[in-house]
């Protein structure tokens, strides 16, 4: 993504303002949405029954707490990264499948809520702008905003792929024997290995880039009924 964007900036199709934003939009995902996401697990595990999660130190939304050095130069470098995961307990839940399932889509949510507020703000921003925002700013907030929800977006459908350890396995593992889901635990980094090996080749381009834009733009239009009915 960095490299991207510098080189887009040598020959002059990305302009630095744009590359600027960008940056910037990722930092703000390292070190706000990604704790946020990794959060977001340990308060539903924590509400669920698995209190540990509160003495291993990640029910906090400090970034210290939860960042991960690979991950977040993924993040800057190719557009995509992960926190550290965040230990849960099962045993600590009523039902072990329900309490992880429900555990686990909480941190998609989580993006897409942050998604969400970021539509919001961009709508609140314009709705109430000048002309002096529009012509001096409204470029570089708009490039920052579509990003910071892009990205957002991108990592709620990217959590969603029910491979492991990706969150969407868990809610697959609802539905699957205890044999199949132990096997799945037990050869998760052959299948995430596998799921980067399909990412590289583009197999999965069309998929993820159909449900992303799907729920950009339904986040998009539900962020900004409010301003259309005042409008």
């Amino acid at each position: 993504m960095l490299s991207l964007l510098l080189n887009g900036m040598r020959t002059g199709s990305i302009d630095f303002a744009s590359v600027v934003a960008e940056i910037l939009a990722v930092l703000l995902i390292i070190f706000l949405i990604l704790p946020f996401h990794e959060w977001a697990h340990a308060f539903t595990a924590s509400l669920l029954g698995d209190k540990a999660v509160k003495y291993r130190g990640r029910l906090s939304l400090n970034p210290l707490s939860h960042i991960d050095p690979a991950g977040a130069l993924c993040m800057l470098l190719f557009g995509f990264g992960w926190a550290k995961p965040v230990p849960i307990d099962s045993r600590n839940f009523k039902n072990a499948k329900i309490g992880m399932a429900v555990t686990a889509i909480m941190g998609p949510v989580a993006n897409l809520v942050a998604a969400f507020a970021g539509l919001l703000v961009y709508n609140l921003l314009f709705f109430f702008a000048t002309g002096f925002l529009i012509t001096d700013i409204g470029g570089f907030v708009t490039v920052f905003l579509s990003y910071y929800v892009s990205c957002n977006v991108g990592l709620a459908v990217f959590n969603l792929i029910p491979i492991p350890p990706l969150d969407g396995s868990k809610v697959l593992f609802l539905f699957l024997p205890d044999k199949a889901v132990n096997y799945c635990y037990r050869y998760q980094q052959i299948f995430f290995i596998a799921l980067f090996a399909l990412l590289y080749l583009g197999v999965l381009d069309g998929l993820l880039g159909w449900a992303t834009n799907g729920l950009y733009s339904g986040i998009s239009n539900l962020a900004a009924l409010p301003f259309k009915l005042f409008a």
